[in-house]
């Protein structure tokens, strides 16, 4: 039961994502400095997840940990809440939108590769054959024209690299740690190591330059950062990293479709045949339908014992 919840969970991440990254087009406008609005943003999702852990009384937990579970912390902060987002939006700026957005989505690649040896997830050739048609769905999406591999190509790809990284690490942290804990040090620690890069780079000045815009996308795209850390170290917790991060590949449709609603209003020009492969590639990988009938069996064979005894 607790992997349906992580399969759910990941579906929950999955639309929170597509709508973080359609507001963080107009978030970031906002700012000069991107650095600057990543560090800011991360600050409000942190307060938020700390703030959390003490509604919910959880404090007592940071008293159990060991030393060797803080650094663990600490290296999630590092690898998963700080360097890969200097990467990418330093690689966002030296190359086209469709081909960061391409690479980023290879995410799932990865973390299946890391996933094999050292988690010793399983994946049968049914779903690795999943795993191809996802991956022609994101191609065919936003088809890449004349894509090469330069510099910034480099940076984005190592930041997803990291976050593959971060993925392996966060399950070891998990097996221990409540996914609140887990998630509120990757944002506090992720946020002091931005902040320590602003300093060193003289831009921390600039987050004490606020304006009214400034401070509404702020609290917007940080209240979204936060329900999305939440509910992504949630479905970790509960089910295999590889099944989560291929779920997390339907973020890219909903973003297209929301970009279609909004701000080009073409909704009869979306591509819906790589949108259909990438939704059919992501229920067979993660055998969805199998999980789904067998949650409702059981689910009906419980009922109907209860009307029995009743």
């Amino acid at each position: 039961m607790n992997e349906y919840k992580g399969i759910y969970l990941a579906f929950l991440t999955a639309i929170i994502s597509g709508f973080a990254i359609f507001l963080n087009k107009f978030a970031v406008s906002a700012w000069s400095n991107s650095s600057v609005f990543t560090a800011a943003k991360n600050l409000i999702a942190a307060a938020f997840l700390v703030s959390l852990i003490f509604l919910l009384r959880k404090l007592p937990e940071l008293k159990t940990l060991s030393k060797k579970q803080w650094l663990l912390l600490a290296a999630i902060g590092l690898i998963g809440g700080s360097v890969p987002f200097l990467l990418f939006f330093r690689g966002l700026t030296l190359t086209l939108a469709s081909s960061a957005a391409f690479i980023q989505k290879t995410l799932f690649i990865w973390v299946a590769l890391m996933a094999l040896p050292f988690l010793k997830e399983k994946i049968s050739s049914l779903q690795f054959l999943a795993l191809g048609i996802i991956l022609v769905g994101i191609y065919l999406l936003k088809p890449l024209g004349n894509f090469r591999f330069g510099y910034g190509e480099l940076l984005i790809l190592l930041a997803t690299f990291l976050w593959a990284i971060e993925s392996i690490i966060a399950k070891f942290a998990l097996r221990n740690i409540s996914a609140l804990t887990v998630g509120s040090a990757r944002m506090f620690f992720g946020s002091f190591f931005l902040l320590f890069y602003l300093f060193l780079a003289g831009d921390l000045g600039q987050l004490f330059v606020f304006s009214w815009i400034k401070i509404e996308w702020l609290i917007i795209s940080g209240a979204v950062l936060f329900g999305y850390v939440f509910a992504w170290y949630s479905a970790l917790k509960f089910a295999p990293a590889t099944v989560v991060s291929a779920i997390l590949v339907i973020a890219a449709p909903i973003t297209l479709l929301l970009d279609s609603i909004f701000v080009t209003h073409r909704l009869a020009t979306l591509p819906l045949i790589p949108m259909v492969m990438i939704t059919i590639g992501v229920l067979f990988f993660t055998k969805f339908l199998a999980r789904f009938k067998l949650f409702l069996q059981k689910k009906f064979h419980y009922d109907r014992r209860i009307a029995d005894v009743c």
